[in-house]
């Protein structure tokens, strides 16, 4: 079996071979007009699903003006939610009641508010997101972040930041700026899997020279 196959439902196998059920790629199992899902991005849901669309983000319907971006390499935990701007009622105005939803005819009174500014979701490769997580309207998760179990995130997250709480705080980054700057500049995530497992000595070390060492490699080759 190749290494990381990205055609699997489900890429874990138990000791006796039968696949883990309860994880999924979830390029392979979404199929959805405003989700775009990067290769080997897993979710794991203890509960029977049978739409993980709607599991992961249960306000996006097909052909809202939001889309969600979710990288890869993507680790996503038991209930993490995506609420997207679709889930927004207007704040500005004197009732924040979702007529429209209910009337089609009021549909001109809420168009701009409901769909020329709705903003994306985007988040980068090799994100974690732990168990109950929370994504709101229109944050941008940077590449390599965690978010801590039961995190509520508003608010933009940077490459690599550690986050946890409600609402989100950055407890700490996960490298020195230095080291953040090689990570992004490897960019591993974008070479091909046979070069990413022949890295796998490095990326499961914290040796910072070999590191940089495969980065000049790689700026030598360019």
């Amino acid at each position: 079996m190749p290494f990381l196959n990205p055609d699997l439902r489900h890429p874990i196998r138990l000791p006796d071979g039968t696949p883990y059920e309860n994880t999924v790629w979830l390029r392979s199992v979404i199929d959805h007009p405003n989700i775009e899902v990067g290769d080997f991005t897993y979710y794991n849901d203890f509960d029977p699903v049978s739409d993980y669309a709607a599991r992961i983000a249960p306000y996006l319907y097909p052909g809202a003006p939001e889309k969600l971006f979710l990288g890869k390499f993507g680790q996503f935990a038991h209930g993490v939610r995506f609420i997207t701007d679709s889930a927004n009622h207007a704040r500005e105005w004197f009732t924040a009641y979702p007529f429209a939803s209910f009337d089609a005819d009021l549909m001109p009174h809420f168009a701009t508010e409901y769909f020329e500014n709705r903003r994306d979701t985007v988040i980068g490769h090799d994100a974690w997101i732990g168990h109950g997580a929370m994504i709101l309207p229109g944050v941008t998760v940077g590449h390599g972040a965690i978010i801590g179990a039961g995190a509520v995130v508003a608010k933009n997250v940077p490459p690599y930041a550690v986050m946890a709480g409600n609402p989100a705080r950055c407890v700490k980054m996960r490298f020195p700026p230095e080291v953040i700057d090689v990570l992004l500049a490897l960019a591993w995530w974008d070479m091909a899997v046979d070069d990413i497992r022949a890295l796998m000595p490095i990326l499961t070390s914290a040796d910072v020279d070999a590191l940089k060492q495969v980065l000049a490699e790689k700026k030598s080759r360019s």
